[in-house]
């Protein structure tokens, strides 16, 4: 069976999976059994791929078709001449279906299933089967005992479907879950493979539709995708040879308050690195000479609390950006107040997110970009409860504020109301300061180029993402905002065939 090593797009709930599935098996004409041993299979195989020195395996397995699954690598093994050790956690009487007959034919083979002895594993190989996509909520005791053995141990780890622990919907990790080398997805990619905690624990993503992924795609729809640059960089056409800076926006950023120009500084190099024509950034007198030094084709324009000002700068403009560096005193609010009300196309950033809360509004012109931090602040709630479903999170924010929101962090959500795009882009070197700031630049540079609200906010995000993947050839620890520009400059110039 050939596994695809691209990943598609459309990304699932395991509830839908475990709806569609079996008739996407009937209508290619196999059982929900021949659909299990499918998956037995090409686990056996991307087992004998990874790890083709492995003689001694260990085989998890739980009391769902996860197990099943389980049950039918192991026969393939020990068929294969590898030494095999089935351990069942539950009562193996329990079992019923196809799993059932997964475990029976393996006992037909001469197999026999151990009860999990809780020690650090002596194998070559474990193959996670324990759980599934059906979990909801913290595991129980015993299966946090073996676990957190599986962690402990000191030899790869194959999850099969989801790592045992993660929430197939979410990313979410109640209490543990096993940290695989690599998870093999069956079907259809589970969105929480690809957001929220996930990346700590799902090693390198495979995926294997085991024959019916196009007739699973007939069953129902989803308007959950995975986006990546490769997808989007189409947007960024050749530009015309007369072209002139006028034709490519005029941005003007608003933030910078005394002690942060630094933040303003970098979301306007980077909204000039992304290919705005004009920049303009309206800060505080004290910080104009720190600016133009650092960057001195930025233009700069003080804010006193003078409307003239301000009417200048926003009658000139053809996109906004406000937020970083802002502050939250009433210099700030002042500013803010002239940018919300303005009708051009606008990002939210930063401060300006946490002053929204005190002047709620709607609008559908203008791009939210909280991190979690921001996003329990708009939604009144904590952080942990925003981090457990994120989905859940970005959407409450759109629902409450309108436009296109960003919700930052491992995984990264956009969602405009209808359509929600999952960027699992980056790295964790990126968990330090401006980096926030420079995406706000990113996407403002390309709304004022001309791109709608959302196709501005994902590319912006892979841009961004990417150019610190990149950037982290070096090592993440000790990347700084800044570093991304150069690749930012790379990212928005694409071969064009």
């Amino acid at each position: 069976m050939k596994q695809v090593t691209s990943l598609p797009h459309p990304l699932w709930r395991g509830q839908q999976v475990r709806d569609f599935e079996g008739l996407a098996a009937s209508a290619v004409g196999i059982t929900t059994y021949a659909l299990m041993d499918r998956a037995g299979r090409s686990a056996f195989q991307q087992l004998q791929l990874r790890w083709p020195e492995a003689q001694n395996i260990l085989v998890l397995c739980g009391h769902g078709n996860n197990g099943g699954d389980g049950y039918v690598l192991a026969a393939l093994a020990k068929d294969a001449g590898l030494h095999v050790q089935v351990c069942h956690l539950g009562e193996p009487s329990s079992l019923s279906g196809d799993a059932a007959t997964a475990r029976n034919a393996w006992l037909v083979e001469q197999g026999v299933s151990h009860e999990v002895v809780l020690a650090n594993y002596d194998v070559d190989v474990i193959v996670d089967g324990l759980i599934g996509t059906g979990l909801s909520g913290e595991v129980r005791p015993e299966y946090q005992q073996v676990i957190s053995a599986i962690n402990h141990a000191s030899c790869p780890v194959l999850a099969l479907d989801v790592p045992s622990g993660l929430c197939a919907d979410t990313g979410d990790v109640a209490s543990v879950a096993v940290e695989a080398d690599v998870t093999l997805s069956f079907v259809a990619l589970k969105q929480g493979l690809f957001t929220g905690q996930a990346a700590q624990y799902c090693g390198e993503v495979v995926y294997d539709g085991l024959g019916i992924e196009h007739e699973f795609q007939q069953q129902g729809q989803t308007l959950v995708e995975r986006v990546e640059y490769g997808q989007l960089c189409g947007l960024l056409k050749q530009r015309h040879k007369a072209s002139h800076k006028g034709h490519f926006g005029k941005v003007a950023l608003a933030g910078g308050n005394l002690g942060m120009p630094g933040a303003l500084r970098m979301a306007g190099e980077a909204c000039q690195r992304t290919g705005a024509g004009i920049v303009k950034a309206v800060t505080r007198d004290e910080n104009i000479l720190a600016m133009l030094s650092g960057r001195p084709e930025l233009m700069v324009q003080s804010f006193n609390g003078d409307d003239w000002q301000l009417n200048e700068v926003l009658a000139w403009a053809s996109t906004l950006v406000v937020g970083p560096g802002l502050g939250q005193d009433e210099w700030a609010k002042t500013l803010l107040t002239r940018f919300l009300d303005n009708l051009l196309p606008k990002v939210v950033d930063a401060d300006a997110l946490k002053l929204l809360v005190e002047m709620p509004q709607w609008h559908d012109n203008w791009i939210l970009t909280p991190h979690p931090g921001e996003a329990a602040h708009l939604l009144g709630c904590s952080i942990d409860k925003v981090e457990r479903d994120r989905f859940t999170a970005v959407r409450n924010i759109q629902q409450s504020f309108g436009g296109v929101v960003v919700l930052k962090g491992s995984g990264t959500l956009i969602y405009d109301g209808k359509t929600l795009l999952v960027a699992n882009v980056g790295n964790p070197g990126m968990a330090s300061g401006g980096m926030g700031d420079v995406l706000s630049g990113i996407i403002g540079g390309l709304l004022g180029q001309g791109l709608s609200l959302f196709d501005a906010a994902a590319l912006g995000v892979c841009i961004h993402g990417q150019s610190a993947d990149l950037a982290a050839q070096y090592g993440e620890r000790g990347l700084l905002a800044s570093d991304l520009l150069p690749f930012v400059r790379q990212l928005v110039n694409p071969k064009i065939d």
